[in-house]
């Protein structure tokens, strides 16, 4: 939702703009914080206002003189050169009451920023040290001027004016000249540096903050003088979402100040979280000086159901927001932060532990520069506080300056010394205008510097850009082509220690510098979380998806929020928060998690089994049973019964029954090119024999009753010899077919993998199904004709007329045969193989016990009734 115009009201009718009644057009303004507006405007209209007031003074007066109030510094020291410094010394402003009747008073300070005070601190010791140095311009002395921008950025125009122009009242016909200063280090924000820059960037003064970091001051073509000790926030941008990543947090919230600092920071922030899969569930921004934005935004994390927040903001923002957090008791979320806030002494206070303990955050790698601590707690007071100064207008000495009496309280205060960071690049920059004035004076420690050249500021900024130096800690400075340094960074996690006190303890590291592999570094061992868990935090959308699921997203939400559904038959996911299933290759199939692909089951008739073993049963038992009616014809083959009934044909016909029963066994058990042939041909051929046989007995009975008749020789074309050669004649037919579809076509191992997704039919295929059915309806056929013709011979006249008995067998041989067809083609698998088994071994027992059963039971159990006479009906 857009937010009202705000309309802009200016004077320039004091010695300073100060609000009026008189509105601005809208597009001066931007919605920002008033001071924010103001330090827009007035940088576009202030160079207009001094033009207009030096030609003013030039036609009454024939000197340059400033108009209004000069600003002095905080602190200063004269020198051959001068370094400037602009640092928030104070954190709040008041503005005056505004009447519009009368001059403004001076905006007042209040607050002290201690960690402002000790960059100023660093910076001064930085100095001292180098007028110490013999090498390093030897025979040149440095002095500067700091000044207090109190974190405004109204403030900060004046102090980059007063720095530019000086303090001295009069300075002569002319208002053209060189700077005050060769060089500016700060300031500590961003929006503050932008503002600096802008100014001093016409003039080519080279401006060194060691804090602002926004990636947007990396345009050389916008801001060509400026150099930063610190690395841009790109790098902390990404180091951020991999922060993120690294510990599994895919659902977080975001808080960044509005400003530029904020503002493009989180932007990077964004960028490389959602290149990492990382889903942000709020974006919100605040300024210092909007405490409704504050509030709607502690109302957005109170409702949230992320765990982690980032937070890319200023100290004095957070400041606000942990103030805030505290009063509404919004405590266990695990903060991430920048190098802005995560290492503020001002955020240690008793209640705020409750809320930012165990944060975790990037920060600039602590101080290490012998002789910094002393001269911050004892060298720094001792001669450089000095509280008198002379008034500009008066020209008499005056009472010590009331704005550095709150500074004199922190004289034995060294609570924070421990924890110094960002003045290592204060420390940095003050040694890098030096290199290059040392570089620009042509300085060399026998003949000391030429003081005779002129350092122009376009110069300095040449010489910066080329500088190279190692300072006495062993960090190496350097500017790449933005005018950036390196990004090192520490990670560091906020931790009570054993005396109660809050410890920022590092527990990793950040070196863009450093290969791909080892760059970031973490200890995980040693983080303390929120609410002193020992448990990493977990902050997701929804919970991670288990291997053997995929994830669905949820319609409106983002990437982050999804369902887990179960991957389907024969589909597997073998990773966490798989965003599909990969189908298992032809042979496999999925397990029961569906996480794993497994060789699918093998499926055949097998003689471990239990049906194989009933099969192979009856197949022994059916061989036993014919080899004892074989024993007994044998043994009896001389009795009229066996006689009278063809004991060769007999024999044949149990010998092939012998077959038919062992043939069965060849369909049991893994399939094999040979097994597959095998069984087809053998069943073939062998129940071939079989019928043929009793086709040749059913013969032999009706020939035999024919020769009875007066005058018919029948008998003699069908005797022993005609009788073989029929079962051979027979059985030669069959055996033709069986070569044909074996040479042709024939069956082979199958792995049949459509009937079933979960397991694998190993059978034997037909190869040729006209084979097949070619043998088996010759055997059907013969079949057919046999039981026709014992039907036609079962009255035949006889005790024993074994034509009845064949007419029986047939019959159950046809009717097996005939239901084996429907259950054959329906039955799925190895039931198959199983239902033609049972057709053999039950055909097969229908002859044996339809044809011998009968003479058995006269042989062994009625022993009288085997005699020619009975046989022939004449008893």
């Amino acid at each position: 939702m857009s937010r009202p115009i705000q309309h802009c009201h200016i004077s320039l009718t004091s010695d300073w703009l100060v609000p009026s009644n008189r509105p601005v057009s809208p597009w001066l303004c931007p919605t920002r914080t008033w001071e924010y507006t103001m330090s827009r405007v007035i940088t576009g209209l202030i160079f207009m206002r001094l033009l207009l007031a030096f030609e003013a003074v030039e036609d009454e007066f024939p000197v340059c003189q400033i108009m209004g109030s000069p600003e002095f510094p905080l602190l200063s020291k004269e020198g051959d050169v001068m370094i400037g410094g602009a640092f928030s010394i104070h954190s709040k402003i008041t503005q005056p009451p505004l009447f519009f009747t009368e001059k403004p008073t001076r905006l007042t300070c209040s607050s002290v920023n201690l960690r402002e005070f000790r960059y100023a601190q660093a910076m001064i010791f930085a100095i001292e040290e180098i007028n110490k140095n013999d090498f390093l311009l030897p025979n040149v002395s440095m002095g500067f001027r700091i000044y207090d921008n109190c974190a405004s950025t109204l403030s900060s125009i004046r102090v980059v004016m007063a720095l530019m122009n000086g303090d001295d009242w009069i300075v002569g016909k002319s208002c053209s000249g060189q700077s005050t200063v060769h060089a500016i280090i700060g300031e500590s924000e961003s929006s503050s540096t932008i503002v600096l820059s802008r100014m001093t960037g016409p003039f080519q003064i080279p401006v060194i903050s060691h804090s602002a970091t926004c990636e947007c001051l990396s345009n050389r073509k916008e801001y060509p003088s400026f150099f930063r000790t610190i690395a841009s926030d790109l790098y902390q941008g990404k180091a951020l979402a991999q922060l993120v990543e690294h510990f599994g947090w895919t659902w977080v919230g975001a808080v960044n100040s509005d400003s530029d600092y904020g503002n493009n920071g989180m932007a990077i922030f964004l960028a490389a979280a959602q290149e990492k899969g990382v889903c942000v569930e709020y974006t919100e921004k605040f300024d210092r000086a909007e405490p409704e934005k504050l509030m709607k935004v502690v109302e957005v994390i109170r409702k949230s159901t992320a765990q982690v927040i980032v937070a890319f903001m200023a100290h004095v923002e957070m400041n606000n927001l942990l103030e805030q957090l505290t009063l509404n008791n919004i405590t266990g979320r695990q903060f991430i932060g920048v190098e802005a806030w995560i290492t503020a002494d001002s955020l240690v206070t008793p209640n705020s532990f409750s809320v930012l303990g165990g944060s975790l955050g990037f920060a600039v790698q602590k101080a290490n520069i012998s002789g910094l601590e002393e001269f911050l707690i004892k060298g720094f007071w001792e001669t450089n506080l000095n509280c008198n100064r002379t008034n500009w207008n008066s020209m008499i000495e005056t009472e010590p300056c009331k704005e550095i009496q709150d500074l004199i309280q922190l004289k034995d205060y060294d609570g924070d010394v421990a924890e110094i960071r960002m003045s290592t690049n204060i420390y940095k920059a003050i040694y890098a205008v030096a290199y290059s004035l040392h570089n620009i004076l042509k300085c060399s420690q026998s003949q000391g510097c030429d003081k005779m050249v002129k350092v122009m500021p376009w110069q300095v900024v040449e010489s910066l850009k080329q500088v190279n130096f190692t300072i006495k800690n062993g960090d190496q400075v350097w500017f790449d082509s933005t005018g950036s340094a390196v990004a090192q960074y520490e990670v560091v996690n906020w931790q009570r220690g054993s005396d109660g006190s809050v410890q920022f303890k590092p527990v990793g590291y950040y070196d863009a510098s450093l290969p791909p592999g080892q760059k970031f570094v973490l200890n995980a061992e040693v983080i303390t979380w929120p609410g002193g868990k020992a448990e990493l935090p977990v902050s997701v959308c929804s919970e991670s998806c288990r291997p053997g699921t995929r994830k669905v997203l949820q319609k409106g939400k983002p990437v982050c929020c999804y369902d887990c559904i179960p991957c389907a038959e024969g589909e597997i996911s073998n990773t966490t928060d798989s965003n599909g299933c990969k189908k298992c290759p032809e042979e496999y199939w999925s397990n029961q998690n569906r996480d794993a692909c497994v060789l699918k089951s093998i499926e055949y008739l097998s003689f471990t089994e239990i049906m194989g073993v009933v099969l192979v049963f009856f197949t022994l038992f059916g061989v036993l049973l014919t080899l004892i009616v074989a024993t007994l014809f044998l043994i009896n083959k001389d009795t009229p019964l066996v006689k009278a009934n063809n004991s060769e044909l007999s024999f044949l016909l149990l010998f092939s029954l012998t077959l038919c029963f062992l043939c069965s066994l060849t369909f049991i058990g893994r399939p094999s090119e040979w097994s597959c042939m095998l069984r087809h041909t053998a069943f073939g051929i062998t129940f071939v024999l079989c019928i043929s046989c009793i086709l040749g007995k059913t013969l032999v009975v009706l020939m035999a009753f024919k020769a009875t008749l007066p005058g018919s020789d029948v008998m003699k074309w069908f005797g022993p010899t005609q009788q073989r050669l029929s079962v051979l004649a027979f059985t030669l037919i069959q055996v033709l077919i069986c070569i044909l579809w074996l040479t042709i076509n024939p069956p082979f191992p199958f792995k049949n993998m459509n009937h079933y997704k979960e397991k694998i039919i190993f059978e034997c295929a037909l190869g040729s199904p006209i084979g097949f059915w070619a043998v088996l309806g010759y055997i059907g056929l013969l079949a057919v004709l046999c039981f026709i013709l014992a039907f036609l011979a079962r009255k035949l006249p006889d005790n024993f007329n074994e034509a009845k008995f064949i007419t029986f067998s047939m019959l159950i041989f046809c009717a097996v045969w005939i239901t084996f067809i429907p259950s054959y083609i329906s039955s799925p698998g190895k039931f198959t193989v199983a239902v033609e088994i049972f057709a053999i071994l039950a055909s097969s027992y229908g002859i044996l016990f339809c044809i011998f059963a009968p003479k058995c039971y006269i042989i062994v159990l009625k022993p009288e009734l085997n005699t020619k006479k009975h046989l022939m009906g004449k008893t």
